[in-house]
């Protein structure tokens, strides 16, 4: 085990080198990885002091050069900017470097771009996650349509829509395809709203082809979902946090970036109740099953980490112990399907899961519906054709088949 004491750092950053050793350890950092990240600082200091440089001149051009340097040299580890980002980040919050710069608009469509963004926020007030999809999803089509003037637009007709919309759909899936004519429209809205266009173009947009209901709700069998949970090795810390994580999927139908947003004030641990931040900042509550709590209750007393960054119930594992992201969620789930030989499993399926079992074990839709917290009963119809045995009873003969 490598001792981040012995590691000597001279040159400019030698005076930081202490302090940045008490932060590594401080947000979590084992001895090896502080150890990795010190001797990094000595190379950076090294460096700085080979070209005549104060600890000031550590731009991000300069850390771009010195990475170029450890790359050409033949370094097999730490040579992305990302391996810099907990030195960086120290020496900011000590006033030593600037600030990373802050990225603009640097072009009319960016620009417009932005207003977008602000008009979906402010005046729509949908969610940021939400609003990061409309904007990405759209850029496509403005791309070449804006001139460097800001031109280009006003000469926008339903035609350019169309052909927009027939040469993009093909190669995306449905629900990709659905997603972006949705974008478009609402784009296409604000352009007429905010004066670009002297009329709305959203009725140009052709509509996706689907039919609601027509899927089928594919959830992991019972032996599989038991698969799935026993494959985490509880005597470690990943493996208590990532029980937890798939005990709320699999119990409670949370969607991944519900369970990313779980923080530690939102388990009522005298009343038996969960706070869930769904879809449009809707919260509500739900009862914490038994099995659930003890899950919880097992990764708060023996695997969340002392160092762990702000309020968030589920954080990484590796330092710094930041709060999970619902991507971090949906890692989890696929590796605890490949170790149980499942394959690659979406977080999602584990939301189907939950209400299978639900409906095998005798609930009704409406009490289905109040779990996956669906606002129309209808989202919740798809699950009656789940029980295939009640089907059964309701299927009339084949005309001229056997009796």
């Amino acid at each position: 085990m490598r001792d981040p004491s012995r590691v000597r750092v001279s040159g400019p950053l030698e005076g930081y080198a202490s302090g940045f050793a008490v932060e590594l350890a401080r947000v979590g950092y084992s001895r090896d990885a502080a150890a990795c990240q010190l001797r990094l600082m000595a190379q950076v200091s090294s460096w700085l002091a080979g070209r005549g440089l104060d600890a000031a001149a550590l731009t991000a051009a300069e850390v771009e050069e010195f990475l170029a340097a450890r790359r050409a040299a033949g370094h097999a580890t730490l040579r992305s900017p990302r391996a810099t980002e907990p030195l960086l980040a120290y020496l900011r919050g000590r006033g030593v470097v600037l600030p990373a710069p802050v990225v603009v608009a640097t072009s009319p469509a960016d620009e417009l771009l932005e207003r977008y963004r602000g008009y979906l926020l402010l005046e729509r007030g949908l969610a940021a996650g939400t609003v990061r999809g409309y904007v990405d999803i759209v850029r496509p089509f403005l791309a070449g349509r804006v001139a460097a003037d800001g031109s280009g637009l006003e000469r926008l007709a339903a035609r350019d829509v169309t052909e927009f919309v027939l040469a993009e759909c093909p190669r995306r899936s449905r629900g990709s395809a659905k997603l972006l004519v949705t974008a478009l429209r609402s784009l296409l809205g604000f352009l007429h709203v905010d004066g670009v266009l002297a009329e709305s173009l959203s009725g140009a947009v052709p509509s996706v082809a689907g039919w609601r209901l027509a899927g089928l709700p594919r959830g992991l069998a019972a032996g599989q979902a038991r698969r799935l949970l026993a494959g985490c090795d509880r005597r470690t810390t990943v493996g208590r946090r990532d029980f937890a994580i798939l005990t709320l999927l699999v119990r409670l139908a949370l969607r991944r970036g519900e369970v990313a947003r779980l923080e530690l004030g939102d388990i009522d641990w005298r009343v038996g109740e969960i706070v869930i931040r769904g879809k449009g900042d809707r919260q509500e509550r739900l009862p914490l099953p038994t099995d659930v709590g003890e899950a919880v209750a097992g990764y708060l007393r023996r695997g969340r980490p002392a160092s762990a960054e702000g309020r968030g119930l589920f954080v990484r594992v590796k330092a710094p112990h930041r709060p999970l992201t619902p991507g971090g969620v949906t890692n989890v789930v696929v590796a605890a399907g490949r170790r149980a030989g499942l394959g690659r499993i979406a977080a999602h399926r584990l939301r189907h899961t939950a209400a299978t079992e639900m409906l095998r074990a005798g609930a009704t839709l409406p009490e289905i519906g109040q779990l996956l917290r669906h606002r129309s009963l209808l989202t919740t119809a798809i699950y009656a054709k789940v029980d295939r045995e009640a089907l059964r009873s309701l299927a009339r003969p084949w005309p001229g088949g056997a009796a």
